[in-house]
Order: C-alpha cells, then structure tokens, then sequence
C-alpha cells in the first residue's frame, strides 16, 4: 500500500504583523495552497475517489481559517491579487501581458473559490471532505509544540485540548496525529494511548530507516508509521526535487512593479535577473514527466521492500502541505495527477488508518528521541542557538503552571463545582503561544529569527504579566489584563484551564 501524508501548519499570524512575515505567510499559503489543494481532493471525490491520503492541519492553522479576522484579511488579498494582474496586463511590454493575464485568470478563479466556499471559514471544507470520505484527518496538539523539551502536564493538555478542538470543527475525532516536527520520546506513546491516539507520523531514520511497517511503539498499542525518505526525497529534499526543474516557476524571483512572479527556475545558479521567463507549456511537460518518474519510483521502492521483508509493504511519502502550491508553484497538478497515476498503474492508495486496519505493522521498537529536524535529532530546538528559548519556555512554563494551580486550589471548595476562570485560561494560552516550536526553528534557520524571538517574547510578558497580577492579589487587574490579552489572541476559545491535569500520565511530573 502508498500512504501520502501531507502536514499543514502555520502558527499563529493573526494581528502580528504583516510584512515581510506575518498575515502576509498566512494569505500567500492559503491562496497558493489550501485552496487549489482543497480543490483537487474535491474534484477527486466528485469521481467517487475515496481514502486518498491522511491531512494533517494542526488546531492553530485551522484556528486561523476560521477566524473572521483573518478571512476578511484573505479576502481583501485575493481581491489585491486580481488588482496587481491587472495593472500588470495594462502594461506595454508582451511579457508583462501574458503575466498580468495569467495572473488575472487565477486571482478570479481564487476569488470565485473563496466566496462560493470559504467565506464562512475552512472547517466547512474540511469537513465536506471527511463526509466524502476522501481523506483521513490527522489532529494534534494546540499550537504545534516540540513536545519532547514540553513539560508533561501542558503537553497532555495541549494533546487532548487540540484533538477536541478537531472534534468541535470537523464532527469527528483524529485517531491519528503528525507528531509536531516529528519529535518523540519515551513515554510520549502512554500519553497518546490515553488521548485515544491511534498512530502517528515519526521521521525514516527514527525507525532506521525500515518504514516497510508501521511499528507499535514500546508496550504500547500505538503505531508509529515512517516517512519513507527515499521516495519523499524525490519530490522534495534539502538538495534535489522535482520544484527545483528549470521548467517549474521560480518562487524566489519578484517582478517588483507587481509583486507576481514571471520567471522559472532556469537553472539552480542562475541569478535572478537572469531567469527565463515562465512558460506554462513547458512546466505541464515537466509534471508529467515527473508523475510517471514518482510511480516509477513507488512501485520499485513497494517491490524491493516486499522481497526484503517477505510480505507486502508499506511506502509513506510525506511532505509540508505548503510544498504543493506556495513553495512549489505546480504542485498541486502534479497532486492531482498522481493520485489519478497510482491506482491505473495497480498501486493500491490509502491512508495510515486505512494501513494500520489492514494489517501493514510489524513487530515493536524501542522508539527513541527523535525529529524530522537537522541531524533527527532536537538539535533545532534545543541547541546552543536557542538555549535561551529553552530557558524561556521551561520558565513560562512553570509560571503558568504554578499560578494556574494556585487559583485552582483556591477556587476548589467541597461538594461546589469548580467555576471556569478566563483568567486561568488566558494564563495557559499565552504560555502554549510561547512555546510554539515555529520560533525555535526560526531562530535555528535563520529565518525571520527576530521576529521568531519577539513573538516568543511577546507571550513570554503575556503569561508573566497576568500571573504577576494574580499572584499580587489584583484580581481586578488580573482580568483585565486577561481580557486585554484575548482581544489580541482569542484563538481557542474552548480551551478549558479546568481540564489541566494535575498529573503527568504516568505519575507525577
């Protein structure tokens, strides 16, 4: 069987800033991405294609597609899109014609998307697509932390907070889950099994390199599945790719009158003002030859791994979903041709679910700390660069942690209920805003590593502020304070400081 595993993820974006990064990442995604992507898997299941592949969209991207904020923000993109086609197609030169012309025809057909489907948020999408049965949803924790450096009882919190917040967008519950950033370590798998997790995604190399089968982890029942890196490194690695082809359009290259991208790829050492210009034609050649290059690629890969292991095996690619579409310009053509390819060339195509019910799992492993980072190992999270971010986090941690048990064991008394307190609340959700592992990476990259360090900042004040204020006993100006927080960042409006446990699964953390 071939499991196709897309991963969507942003952190939150909304009121933080526009450009160079900011709402601007979140609009350039959607409109490149989410909606051409959505609209294959839809055109798909109009043929009554089921079972196509597990999508992961974490609860803070889902968050954002829902926020009325943000899709009034998308819309007045879309409409800003069609305006920059425009004025390029008034333009003298023929190059910019063509440009502004196919720039336009897309910005009209985003529009039209949007405003027949979209307006009232994405979880209606999302969800037509789980009615239909066309894809497997894959949850996970509220705001995308690298779990393993998170401190036992926020991580359970986070788990069990976003697989509800699932379950309230899209009338269904995840049994499965991308791990975010793919981090694990021990002990992690009892705190799935506890969520009702079923499986989740782990890097190739976690599991050395054997991703033939999905592999229950330690005493557990929860299996973890491998991203096969031999076939996902076809169409995406750190050095190759099939984005990378001279024929594809190039992401990096700018027509600064506009702001729309004219140019293709080239060549991987041609400057920017040296590129060719973008040829349609010449890119549907290079899809195709590309799809049939990736069946190729599976079905030899599917072959070798059954005569190694003496069974049928499992091949997972998986990928960002922001690849096909806003990194990649032509990906999303090439998703839906593939997915058309694998089948009439008698691969059988489904999702993890689908793998795990039909038997693809072998025999336990001892899961040990791993990424899909740098080296798969945390070093992107917790080396020597962002060692003050691990201070960070592991501080407003405890500072949230702290102040929220306190008011707790105040607000308890026998035989009453215990009351929601949005002070308690706001305190947990700027503390899960701090340790989002987005600044991490960041930073580690280099890339927009000051505002990675501001935002983490941000919220660090955020959580410290409120919980100063409690902790002076002014309560008054602690809900205050809360409530000044919320009107910038109201995201999660469920999440539940009641439902924190007091211990780590496990025992005491």
């Amino acid at each position: 069987m071939f499991c196709l595993v897309l991963h969507s993820h942003l952190p939150w974006l909304a009121n933080h800033g526009r450009w160079p990064v900011g709402e601007e990442w979140l609009y350039q995604s959607w409109a490149a991405t989410y909606l051409p992507v959505a609209r294959v898997l839809r055109t798909l299941a109009a043929e009554g294609r089921t079972r196509l592949l597990s999508l992961g969209i974490t609860p803070v991207l889902a968050a954002q597609l829902d926020d009325p904020h943000c899709l009034a923000g998308m819309h007045h993109w879309l409409g800003n899109w069609q305006l920059r086609a425009h004025e390029a197609a008034g333009m003298r030169d023929q190059a910019h014609r063509d440009l502004g012309a196919r720039e336009h025809r897309l910005a009209a057909e985003a529009l039209t998307d949007f405003e027949e489907r979209w307006a009232h948020g994405g979880s209606p999408v999302l969800r037509g697509l789980v009615d239909a049965d066309a894809i497997e949803l894959l949850g996970g924790p509220l705001a995308h932390p690298f779990q393993p450096l998170l401190h036992p009882r926020l991580r359970s919190f986070q788990l069990t907070e976003g697989l509800a917040d699932a379950e309230a967008r899209w009338g269904t519950k995840p049994s499965g889950i991308w791990a975010p950033e793919c981090g694990y370590t021990p002990g992690m798998e009892r705190e799935y099994a506890a969520a009702g997790v079923q499986h989740f995604m782990v890097d190739g190399p976690s599991l050395r390199g054997d991703t033939s089968l999905g592999r229950p982890v330690r005493e557990s029942d929860v299996v973890a599945f491998g991203r096969d890196l031999q076939v996902s490194y076809r169409v995406w690695s750190p050095k190759s790719g099939y984005p990378g082809d001279g024929a594809y359009r190039d992401f990096h290259t700018y027509d600064h009158d506009t702001g729309l991208k004219p140019a293709r790829v080239t060549g991987r050492t041609v400057d920017s003002k040296d590129k060719a210009p973008y040829d349609p034609e010449l890119a549907a050649a290079a899809i195709d030859r590309h799809v049939a290059d990736f069946v190729d690629t599976v079905r030899s890969r599917m072959r070798s791994e059954s005569e190694r292991i003496g069974r049928p095996a499992l091949v997972v690619a998986a990928f960002d979903t922001e690849l096909f579409g806003h990194w990649w310009f032509e990906g999303p053509q090439w998703l839906e041709k593939v997915l058309r390819a694998l089948p009439e060339a008698g691969i059988p195509v489904g999702t993890l679910a689908d793998a795990r019910a039909a038997g693809f799992v072998g025999e336990p492993v001892q899961l040990a700390d791993s990424s899909w980072g740098s080296g798969k190992d945390w070093r992107v999270w917790a080396g020597d660069q962002v060692a003050d971010l691990v201070q960070l986090n592991a501080e407003v941690v405890q500072t949230a942690l702290d102040a929220v048990d306190k008011a707790r064991g105040a607000q308890r008394a026998p035989g009453r209920p215990e009351l929601r307190d949005r002070v308690n609340d706001q305190i947990l959700r700027e503390a899960i805003m701090t340790v989002q592992s987005d600044w991490a990476f960041m930073v580690s990259k280099d890339s927009a590593a000051g505002y990675a360090r501001d935002r983490a900042h941000l919220h660090a004040h955020a959580t410290r502020e409120i919980a100063g204020a409690v902790a002076a006993g002014h309560l008054d100006r602690a809900r205050q304070l809360a409530d000044g927080w919320n009107h910038a960042d109201g995201l999660f409006p469920s999440l539940d400081a009641r439902r924190l446990p007091d211990e780590a699964i496990g025992g005491p953390a």
